[in-house]
């Protein structure tokens, strides 16, 4: 259930009215519903109840501590694909013994680190990678517990930018040539086999391209053990779909039943990477309508949010929808494009969006809770927005509005640079 409803005409994320966070807070503004985290997070780890498994929120999606910390609290592991992400995860005081790194292309300090903090797993994504980890190890005298990300050849039915599986993608290794990897993994003296890892994209809305990746996995891990090499998890990945619009989505329950119940017997521990389905729908981003303005009989609401806070409408033609914070009786909705302020052409989160609006007036642009703040940038010398954490009826800041000064902080003029 929806924890954003209206009360008396004005939106409300849990028990905190949206209009006050953003006296509060300021606009642009990111806001996150607690509840809904909790229960998507429960969704996974309720339906893998019968067997051995671990969730591991991919912390790409949206690497507050807040969000981690709320997470870690409920048994999480997490999915990282940085060494920025792990220092992040460590200071949420997440156990690093419940973190998996991903990721194609780990640098050696990256690997480095992670072995010192003695993470759960890395999900290994080419050969070379496989050497470089076996004399990192060696080095430190340890060795370091891997898993092979195979890339399955599915289809993931979703926008090819976020598709990851299919031969052609950088992400993996190819599935034919897969167990002679795990042949040759299996020799190196530095690495320890524990499992198989896969990911065949992000925002999947259908079951069936999760279920096919399911029965190719588990025929490679039975080719994997049949050859002498004992694993210890399969990681099916994540990408599961929400609702932007009016998408239909997978029942992220039945799915993960059927799985569980696949899995009783085999002896193998389940993991799982969602993201996005964790943290998407539980998040808004409020902002402010700047003008209103007509060009050539087209309408613009022009915003003090932009694609530096919002990218996906820009990189993936993605819809989010938008909606008034305060519903009011300002006479007939027209259409608008809404736009904001940076200056190019593709600053644009939504186009022949219905409004009854006025300058001054809130929005929320809603499902902003992933890939928002995770991939917003400084362009324009555009400080961040604060966020948000909602839990009942407390607004709680967990992070501040980056100030203009400290955008150039780390800056010298030329004079200064040249001084010894």
């Amino acid at each position: 259930m929806s924890a954003l409803q209206r009360k008396a005409g004005a939106l409300h994320l849990e028990g905190v009215a949206l209009e006050d966070v953003a006296r509060r807070f300021g606009t642009p503004c990111y806001v996150y519903s607690r509840s809904m985290v909790e229960a998507a997070f429960r969704e996974f780890d309720e339906g893998l109840a019968g067997v051995d498994h671990l969730v591991c929120y991919a912390v790409k999606a949206n690497s507050n501590l807040a969000i981690l910390d709320v997470l870690r609290r409920m048994g999480a592991g997490f999915d990282i694909v940085s060494g920025g992400e792990l220092a992040r995860v460590l200071a949420a005081g997440a156990d690093a013994g419940r973190v998996l790194f991903s990721g194609v292309g780990k640098s050696e300090a990256e690997i480095r680190t992670a072995l010192a903090a003695r993470i759960h797993c890395f999900n290994v994504e080419s050969e070379p990678e496989l050497e470089r980890l076996d004399a990192l190890a060696g080095a430190l005298g340890v060795k370091a517990p891997i898993s092979l990300r195979v890339n399955p050849d599915v289809d993931a039915k979703t926008h090819p930018y976020i598709s990851t599986g299919l031969a052609g993608n950088k992400f993996g290794i190819p599935y034919g040539s897969a167990l002679e990897v795990y042949r040759r993994a299996a020799k190196l003296r530095n690495l320890e086999v524990h499992g198989i890892d896969c990911h065949i994209g992000s925002q999947i809305l259908e079951a069936a391209p999760l279920e096919e990746a399911v029965d190719r996995v588990l025929a490679l891990a039975d080719a994997v053990q049949a050859a002498g090499i004992r694993l210890k998890h399969v990681d099916f990945g994540g990408g599961f779909g929400i609702r932007y619009r009016d998408e239909a989505t997978i029942d992220v329950a039945a799915y993960t039943r059927t799985l569980a119940a696949r899995m009783q017997g085999r002896g193998l521990k389940v993991l799982l990477e969602p993201g996005r389905y964790i943290v998407g729908n539980a998040g808004v981003l409020l902002t402010r309508v700047e003008y209103l303005k007509v060009d050539k009989a087209k309408r613009f609401a022009v915003v003090d949010a932009s694609m530096s806070e919002l990218i996906r409408p820009m990189l993936y033609d993605a819809w989010h929808e938008i909606v008034p914070v305060t519903q009011s009786a300002r006479g007939e909705a027209l259409a608008y494009d809404i736009v904001g302020p940076i200056c190019e052409s593709t600053d644009v989160l939504g186009t022949g969006r219905s409004l009854a609006i006025a300058g001054g007036d809130l929005l929320a642009i809603l499902s902003a809770g992933a890939y928002a703040m995770a991939m917003a940038s400084n362009y324009n010398t555009r400080p961040r927005p604060a966020e948000v954490l909602v839990d009942g009826d407390k607004a709680y800041e967990i992070r501040s509005r980056e100030r203009v000064e400290s955008l150039f902080a780390d800056e010298r003029t030329l004079d200064a640079a040249m001084k010894p």
